[in-house]
């Protein structure tokens, strides 16, 4: 290959990778052009707020954690299912045996199948997991409009934003701004990707009963879910978090030792 074809196959490279790179600079702008009418103008504000679980002392709030799980059971059990969650993990947050085996009596698992291979269902025992709100994905999708509630196990590792996530889509609804047309079955979230989501507003005011007697505001109530699927998605952060202090507080006094017996050892040395 000759110096001229080099060079023409060197110019018809740039020529073809300088267009590469504007249609695609044109591309991303249409995209961003596309989204800028359902862009919020503002915000909903979210309370900051430091999360007791946070931090190298972290450890969960068990009375708020009980009552989140109190909402998810009157609330979010409907369509979200908890597959990682099973009802003996209450006693973690200082439910009585008693207690759990109440609140699993509540509800119907899949039994084994009989004789006949029959599978009927049964009340549920301490070691099951909570049962599903629907028996397939093609069921939970046709019952939401063809969109399909995520398993809310791992919801609060999963996102980007962590800790932040559930109050963010929890306060996120509002109005959409003007030229953001929504499709009819969608609501407008501020925080949700894309800013259109399925679900309509869970939580409204005393939409569950604390047995405590607490009042069920729409923010305790997201403060109390949002406790308890941290929870569910790390139940042994208290167990890890107390096993690392520990072992830092061993790392600590054996320097100390190591450094105090090394200074014996090399004393008349030096």
């Amino acid at each position: 290959m000759n110096l001229k074809s080099i060079s023409s196959s060197l110019f018809a490279g740039i020529i073809l990778l300088a267009c590469s790179g504007t249609f695609s600079t044109i591309a991303v702008a249409a995209g961003a052009q596309k989204e800028s009418a359902c862009t919020p103008r503002e915000l909903p504000a979210i309370p900051e707020r430091k999360w007791s679980f946070q931090g190298i002392f972290g450890h969960y709030d068990h009375d708020s954690a009980l009552r989140g799980f109190e909402v998810y059971k009157g609330v979010c059990a409907s369509c979200h299912s908890l597959n990682l969650f099973a009802f003996r993990n209450l006693a973690a947050l200082g439910a009585t045996e008693e207690e759990i085996k109440g609140v699993a009596q509540e509800f119907e698992v899949p039994a084994a199948p009989n004789d006949d291979g029959e599978i009927v269902a049964r009340k549920a025992l301490p070691s099951d997991h909570f049962p599903k709100p629907y028996p397939n994905l093609k069921a939970a999708a046709a019952a939401n409009g063809g969109a399909i509630p995520p398993d809310l196990s791992l919801i609060v590792k999963a996102r980007a934003d962590l800790e932040a996530h559930v109050p963010k889509i929890l306060g996120g609804y509002m109005t959409p701004p003007a030229g953001c047309d929504i499709p009819e079955g969608r609501y407008y979230n501020a925080y949700f990707p894309g800013y259109q989501i399925s679900m309509a507003p869970p939580l409204l005011a005393d939409a569950v009963t604390y047995n405590d007697g607490t009042p069920a505001t729409v923010e305790q109530m997201t403060v109390d879910i949002n406790n308890f699927l941290a929870f569910v998605a790390e139940p042994k952060l208290e167990e890890r978090k107390q096993t690392g202090l520990k072992v830092l507080i061993f790392l600590i006094i054996l320097t100390v030792l190591l450094y105090l017996a090394k200074r014996e050892v090399w004393r008349k040395v030096h």
